[in-house]
């Protein structure tokens, strides 16, 4: 049984003049929005997920190349440099974790309905393998800055930054295919 309202409510309540009529929704099928990019990202979404991402990349690549060239993976005490990526890449990760709520809640359901009607099935193995690395790189990025021992703290940042260069093309293609 369903509860709110939805193409069945709507019917029975155009019975009642009083009562105003409840707006469309995405599941009507005289919804005007319902085409075939229907689970496509808003504006704002789309502008804060490629900004997020792209703080994300360069900070990992950043502290990567300060960390083991001039910084503490080279046996010295660590650059400024790495430090100040460290912390950006932090804050971006907070950001980028409320963006993966926001894509968890509205994009996924949406795109996973609308991908077994059309012929972009292909796009669902793209999208599970960005919800896969999400979240392998959640975890990761976790162990490191709470329980990764100092022996094997090394191993797991490769693993987290092969991840991270891994998601970052996975999304590319991802995004790629929606613009076809």
């Amino acid at each position: 049984m369903r509860l709110g309202i939805g193409p069945g409510t709507a019917s029975l309540l155009s019975l009642h003049p009083d009562i105003p009529q409840p707006p469309p929704t995405w599941q009507d099928a005289n919804t005007p929005r319902m085409h075939r990019h229907a689970h496509r990202l808003t504006r704002w979404h789309r502008l804060l997920l490629y900004g997020v991402s792209a703080v994300l990349l360069v900070t990992g690549s950043v502290w990567l190349a300060v960390h083991y060239t001039v910084g503490a993976g080279t046996g010295e005490i660590p650059h400024s440099a790495e430090i100040w990526a460290v912390r950006l890449h932090g804050m971006a990760a907070f950001v980028a974790l409320f963006m993966l709520g926001l894509l968890a809640a509205a994009h996924v359901p949406r795109g996973w309905r609308t991908t077994s009607r059309h012929r972009r099935m292909v796009q669902r193995g793209t999208g599970i393998g960005l919800c896969v690395l999400a979240g392998l790189l959640v975890v990761t990025g976790y162990l490191l800055y709470y329980f990764a021992p100092e022996t094997f703290r090394p191993t797991l940042g490769w693993l987290h930054s092969i991840i991270g260069f891994t998601m970052a093309v996975v999304g590319m293609v991802h995004g790629s295919r929606l613009r076809r």
